[in-house]
């Protein structure tokens, strides 16, 4: 008899029994939403390179109406139902509609990281063989239609590069949005394009084992992630989110872009992140909930001690690593704010959270407890649960987990129970309530940001002057961790800081990933079979950390 193995459509069906598979797509809820707030603010947009003026505002009304234009219009370019559109732009407007216009048409969106560079762009694009990119012409100074250019040369899938802000033929404003064609919400003269069951968000992992897997999510499993956050928060259709944390990561496109505009909020998008202007824009825009990472935490309190206005925030979602005891104790006396922490994943998006009433006591010393339609298991080697207080291996399961990698039926994602090995090591309290403390696989946390790995040694590996590569982390105040990347090298060769950032934009890596430390050793210490002792190295590396 062969063995157990995970069923899809049994869990599927238990999600629909339990009520967190709802089998609503995004585009209805959005549609709804713009049923009852037809003239109410949808999406308020600030844009920095224009010195946040004019501020770019949209009404439900108005943001249905770009969405059915830009639908037909993405229609007309051969997409359709399941094809994939890869989305590379800064928290701009743009960046929403055409999300919700491939909603509407049934493709599937690819978000991209606005950091990714030639390299992870040509993997990632080529990959998943979209039919349409999205690039800004400019940000932050860097081109990234000349480098779309060079990334469709070698995706032969890649029908087609629009650019915001190129004033050319293929200006993503003229092309998606100018027409009168229009394509409706499902209802009774409009057959859905697609279910909520099937894939719609294809978002990359940052391939800290190797290069880096699609993650494939559907409507129902990005709703489920809305219903458990909003519940536990407490979301009305009264709040007003703030989307500063990058909407090219789960954080920001799931838990603000999605739970504003499903929920019918206000967001407000910040597209490039500096304290003092983010708690001038809440203030403006009376924002009451934010999604991000510690070091946005960081500067919002450093904004307002400055002298900065300080913001009317309700609750504030922080994840991507575990927040500092002194970052939640001085966000509570500085801005009366009570810091949730949250633990979660792209496979599993949130997971754990600390509801807002306990969050004075809970966010310092714990990830969070379980969402609603979520379970969590901590196990040792043998997959049987440890005592409570105990360090194990974080399993997790429920409504808001992907449904595989993409192009990837070899990896087997989950048990015969459902239950996803998340590579973390955790130990929980007697309330069930998490505390990540370990990692089994090898990863570093800059700023929220998964660094990977893996790919940066092998990258390293390839120079002449380095005989062996190990990156670490530095622990640092204000980001988490900073790179240190240890280095042996052959012999009479040289390799300093300068000589690998140089490197590194030579072989067009994002700069969010370039090590910030250099430290040369004679040997890499290793175990008698030859792997690296990187405990060894962090241990080295604590050395540099910043106050």
């Amino acid at each position: 008899m062969s063995a157990r193995t995970f069923d899809p459509a049994a869990h599927a069906a238990k999600m629909r029994a339990d009520g967190w598979w709802v089998d609503r797509t995004t585009d209805s809820m959005i549609a709804g939403a713009a049923r009852r707030f037809p003239d109410k603010a949808a999406i308020v947009a600030y844009r920095a390179d224009s010195g946040d003026s004019p501020v770019r505002r949209f009404t439900y009304r108005q943001l249905d109406d770009y969405i059915g234009r830009g639908a037909a219009a993405l229609r007309k370019l051969g997409v359709g139902k399941g094809d994939v559109v890869s989305i590379q732009l800064p928290n701009w407007w743009e960046f929403v509609l055409v999300t919700l216009a491939c909603g509407r048409l049934g493709a599937v969106v690819n978000p991209l990281m606005h950091i990714f560079r030639e390299r992870e762009m040509t993997y990632m694009v080529g990959f998943c063989e979209a039919k349409v990119l999205v690039v800004p012409k400019l940000f932050r100074g860097f081109d990234h239609e000349e480098m779309a250019k060079a990334v469709q040369a070698n995706c032969p899938h890649l029908a087609h590069v629009l650019v915001v802000g190129s004033g050319g033929a293929n200006d993503l404003e003229k092309v998606l949005f100018s027409g009168t064609d229009s394509i409706g919400p499902a209802g009774a003269n409009q057959p859905a394009a697609h279910r909520a069951d099937e894939m719609s968000v294809l978002m990359f992992t940052s391939g800290t084992t190797g290069s880096p897997k699609g993650v494939m999510h559907t409507d129902n499993t990005l709703v489920a992630c809305v219903r458990g956050l909003a519940e536990r928060f407490g979301l009305t259709a009264d709040d007003v989110l703030l989307a500063c944390s990058p909407m090219g990561h789960m954080m920001g496109y799931a838990a603000v872009m999605f739970q504003s505009l499903c929920l019918g909020c206000t967001v407000v998008l910040q597209d490039v992140w500096e304290g003092k202007r983010g708690v001038t824009i809440m203030a403006a825009e009376r924002v009451t909930h934010i999604g991000a990472a510690t070091p946005f935490l960081v500067d919002i309190c450093e904004a307002v001690a400055a002298g900065g206005p300080k913001p009317a925030l309700r609750t504030f979602l922080c994840g991507g690593a575990p927040i500092p005891p002194v970052v939640v104790q001085r966000a509570a006396a500085e801005l009366g704010l009570n810091v949730s922490s949250l633990w979660g994943m792209t496979e599993s998006l949130g997971s754990t959270l600390t509801e807002p009433s306990r969050a004075h006591e809970k966010s310092a010393s714990t990830d969070g407890r379980p969402l609603e339609g979520t379970e969590v298991r901590i196990v040792d080697v043998d997959g049987k649960p440890v005592p409570t207080g105990e360090t194990g291996r974080l399993m997790v399961r429920g409504a808001q987990m992907f449904v595989g990698y993409y192009k990837r039926p070899d990896i087997e994602s989950f048990d015969a129970d459902g239950w996803f090995d998340t590579g973390d090591l955790a130990y929980m309290d007697s309330e069930g309530y998490i505390r990540i403390n370990g990692r089994t696989k090898d990863v570093l946390i800059r700023g929220g940001e998964n660094v990977p790995v893996v790919e940066i040694e092998n990258l390293v590996l390839k120079h002449p002057a380095v005989a062996g590569a190990a990156l670490v982390g530095i622990p640092d105040a204000r980001l988490g961790e900073r790179g240190c990347l240890f280095v042996a090298l052959r012999p009479g060769q040289s390799f300093d800081l300068a000589t690998l950032h140089a490197y590194m934009a030579e072989s067009k890596v994002a700069k969010q990933y370039w090590p910030e430390r250099v430290e040369l050793i004679a040997d890499m210490p290793r175990t008698p079979s030859g792997k690296i002792q990187k405990f060894i190295l962090r241990e080295k590396a604590k050395a540099f950390a910043t106050a």
